[in-house]
Parts: C-alpha cells; sequence; structure tokens
C-alpha cells in the first residue's frame, strides 16, 4: 500500500499527533452544534415547531461564524474530522435503521414504483440541475436531495463525490428552504386535485425532504395519510443504500476534474474493494443486514439513530466552518433554480405514478 494510500484512509485521531490535535476544532464544532439545538429549541418555544432542523442551523451557524471570523491553523485538524470522519461514521450507524421488513411491508407494486421513481428523480435531477450550469459534484447533491431524502441524502452523498463544504451548504441551504415550503403547500393541493387520505399519503411521502416534515405535511389530513406518508417516506429513504452505493463505484470518475483523462488501469493494478466501496459504505449494509437479521437489539436501535442524527449535525457543523459565503452566494440563483424545478418536477412525476398505480 502506497504513502498517498495510506495517508487517506487513515482517520486523522490515528496520525502523528494523536487525538489532542483534534480536540480544538471538534470542541468548535461540538459549541456550534449546541447552539443549534439550542435555536431549534427556540424555534418550538415561539412558533409551536421547528421549521428549520439542527442540522441546517448547525451549517448556518458554522458558515456565519467563519464569515466573521478565520480560524487559525490549529482548529482545522478537528474541524477536518469532523467534517469527514464523523459524518462517514454517522451513515454506517444509519444504516441500523434499514430493515428489509420495512421494505417489504409496501408490497411489491408500490415497491417497485417507488423505486422508479427514485432512479427517474436522481437522473432527471440531475440532467435538469446540469442543464442550468451547476457543476457535476453540487448537480448530483441537489439531484439525490430531492430525490430521496433531502439534507440526509446530500450529507450522506458528499463524502462519496468528493464535494466540498460550499458545494454542500449551498444545496443544504436552498433544499431546506424548500422542503419548509413543500409542507406548507402540498396540503393546499388535495382540494385542487381531489387527493384522497391515502393518495396524498404517497404524494408526500414521495416528495417531502424528512421524515418529520412528512408526519407535518399529512397530519391535516388524518391518520392513515400520516401512516401512508411515513412508511412510503421510509421506503424511500432505503434507497440512499443503493444510490451511494452505485455513486461510490463511480467516485474515481466523479472526482476528475473537468476535461481530464481518466487514467490508465492495467491488469497489475486493478482497484481493490476498498478503493471502489469507501468503508463506510460496507459498513453501512453490514448494519443493514444485521438489523435485517434481528442481530440489533431493539432497545440499541434508537441510541443508534440518536448517535447518527447527533454526528451528522456535528459534522454540518464543521462544514459550515469551512464555508464560503461569497461562494454560496454566487451560485444562489442557479442553485435556486435547479431546487425549485426539481421539486416541482418531483410532484408531477409521484402525481403519475399514484395514477399509474391505481392508488384509492
Amino acid at each position: 500500500m502506497s504513502a498517498a494510500t495510506q495517508a487517506q484512509i487513515l482517520p486523522l485521531a490515528a496520525r502523528p499527533g494523536g487525538p489532542a490535535r483534534l480536540l480544538p476544532g471538534l470542541l468548535l464544532c461540538l459549541a456550534v452544534t449546541v447552539a443549534a439545538v439550542g435555536l431549534e429549541h427556540a424555534e418550538t418555544w415561539v412558533f409551536g415547531r421547528a421549521w428549520l432542523e439542527p442540522l441546517v442551523l448547525a451549517i448556518l451557524l458554522g458558515a456565519a461564524l467563519r464569515t466573521a471570523w478565520t480560524p487559525g491553523a490549529h482548529w482545522h485538524p478537528g474541524i477536518a474530522f469532523s467534517a469527514k470522519f464523523l459524518l462517514e461514521l454517522a451513515v454506517v450507524l444509519l444504516g441500523a435503521s434499514v430493515s428489509a421488513a420495512t421494505i417489504l411491508a409496501v408490497g411489491p407494486a408500490l415497491l417497485l414504483g417507488i423505486t422508479g421513481f427514485v432512479v427517474v428523480a436522481v437522473l432527471g435531477g440531475y440532467g435538469l440541475c446540469r442543464l442550468l450550469g451547476l457543476p457535476r459534484r453540487m448537480a448530483i447533491l441537489v439531484a439525490c436531495g430531492n430525490a430521496i431524502c433531502g439534507n440526509s441524502a446530500i450529507a450522506a452523498v458528499a463524502p462519496v463525490i468528493g464535494a466540498d463544504g460550499d458545494e454542500v451548504a449551498a444545496s443544504i441551504a436552498f433544499t431546506a428552504v424548500l422542503g419548509v415550503a413543500a409542507v406548507l403547500g402540498l396540503p393546499l393541493l388535495v382540494p385542487l386535485l381531489g387527493l384522497s387520505g391515502t393518495q396524498f399519503g404517497v404524494l408526500a411521502g414521495l416528495t417531502v425532504y424528512a421524515v418529520p416534515q412528512v408526519l407535518a405535511a399529512t397530519a391535516p389530513l388524518g391518520v392513515l395519510a400520516v401512516q401512508v406518508g411515513t412508511l412510503v417516506k421510509l421506503v424511500r429513504v432505503l434507497m440512499l443504500g443503493p444510490v451511494v452505493l452505485v455513486l461510490s463505484l463511480l467516485t474515481p470518475r466523479l472526482r476528475e476534474a473537468p476535461g481530464a483523462a481518466a487514467p490508465h488501469v492495467t491488469a497489475g493494478d486493478r482497484p481493490t474493494l476498498h478503493r471502489l466501496v469507501p468503508w463506510f459504505i460496507l459498513g453501512f449494509l453490514a448494519m443493514s443486514l444485521l438489523r435485517s437479521l434481528g442481530l440489533i437489539p431493539q432497545p440499541v436501535l434508537a441510541p443508534l439513530a440518536g448517535a447518527a442524527s447527533a454526528l451528522t449535525v456535528i459534522s454540518m457543523a464543521a462544514l459550515g466552518l469551512g464555508v464560503d459565503v461569497r461562494t454560496v452566494a454566487r451560485a444562489g440563483g442557479r442553485v435556486s433554480a435547479a431546487v425549485s424545478l426539481s421539486l416541482l418536477a418531483l410532484g408531477a412525476i409521484a402525481l403519475g405514478l399514484i395514477r399509474l398505480l391505481g392508488v384509492a
């Protein structure tokens, strides 16, 4: 194994200097995370619900801090560790939330429909973003965020394709705004389109980004809409694993600079498994298998989900601390248009699937 490869896969905590060099940056990311959680509680107290999740608030706070103050060199190792390794660890833990039983519960027709929906949405969203002039990595982030589960999908895909903090922050910022708009606007379609509770549950499950947002959007339509929407949304979230796996196989091409030729691979230099599929994707699949086989105790599932969520927020704080707000602002118009048009297309595809499957 070459020195470059070792440096790439060796966690920062194990490199010269040890964990102590991570402490300043890690504590800074934790401080931003605590502030984000505090703001979420303040939102709930003032408005009765949290419109912006801690994940989004952490990026916004981190970016605001980075704009007002540039961290010195001794902060960088902990920030980099939080942005990369902790996020990859969170992806592994997310595998525990994936169960084969959840997939099978929706029935084969709807399951195939959701699978096809996500594939079409990812490819269509990517094509639309590229037509609007977005770079390849940001186009992938926006497409996956819209098609699967918003912020969580963006956060999971980012380390696989080598997206930088500016690209992640821009994608999440505009996706978050559109996510709130979808929650508020979708119920207005019920009388206009004559949707039943089941139909609206499927529509919300296919278009709204986060599970809590699905609950908020479907609550006015009753328990049936909530249950259907949540189930469809969970199956849609499960598509994150296969999508990330495919992207990991395409990673060498995604990381190429524009116009660069692909490196020549000889028979004696074939990529090994850990280079084709990152360690955290293998970990995700392993955790999913353990969950499906019932080898993860039920009382452990909630703490694992909580740990994954917390690590993701810390990682987003770290990404925010590396964001150049001016870069996000320059990309704003194109990203906003891409996210908006992708979401509208998503809704149209979802309505078409509802009619095609004859959902009553």
